[in-house]
């Protein structure tokens, strides 16, 4: 969906959220086969024996159609128990891996920070994106919103993957 020049498309608040729930926003609606078999995968208990239940909100709404991950990270950017979003794109509904899209929303503004301080920061800045696969969204979602890891980790972690998607360990 595109919107004509100059109006920025208004996506609908997300209410409700568990701050301990994985987010997974659908923005394809193209393959509904490859969507119930994610949406599965993201509801089957995760850790190293299954031992966790699975606490995901997913939203699956047409409203939502072809949004981008910026439009995304504007639409949840008011909750502030929100550490990561996954999204369900085209090359989710596409891939074998059913890859969802990892997006961070902590961001550094580099705007302001000092350049003689902080250039290293400035230079290299802390990946925005990664794939995961389903049965990884709820490690990465735990972890990054704990601290136990960041996401540059996982973001690293998927991007030394043959097809950058990162798996459970």
């Amino acid at each position: 969906m595109t919107m004509p020049e100059g109006l920025e498309r208004v996506l609908p608040e997300i209410a409700g959220r568990d701050p301990f729930d994985a987010l997974v926003i659908r923005t394809d609606f193209g393959d509904d086969t490859s969507w119930t078999a994610v949406v599965g995968e993201l509801r089957l208990p995760w850790g190293p024996d299954g031992e966790f239940p699975a606490h995901v909100r997913v939203v699956d709404a047409p409203a939502w159609s072809g949004a981008t991950a910026d439009e995304v990270l504007a639409a949840v950017d008011e909750d502030e128990y929100l550490s990561v979003v996954f999204v369900a794109d085209r090359f989710t509904m596409e891939s074998p891996t059913r890859g969802l899209l990892a997006l961070s929303t902590v961001w550094e503004d580099e705007g302001d920070l000092d350049p003689v301080y902080y250039q290293e920061l400035i230079e290299s800045p802390e990946p925005r994106e990664f794939r995961a696969a389903p049965a990884a969204v709820h490690g990465v979602h735990v972890n990054v919103t704990l601290g136990n890891l960041d996401f540059a980790e996982f973001a690293a972690a998927a991007s030394a993957e043959p097809d950058q998607v990162l798996r459970p360990v």
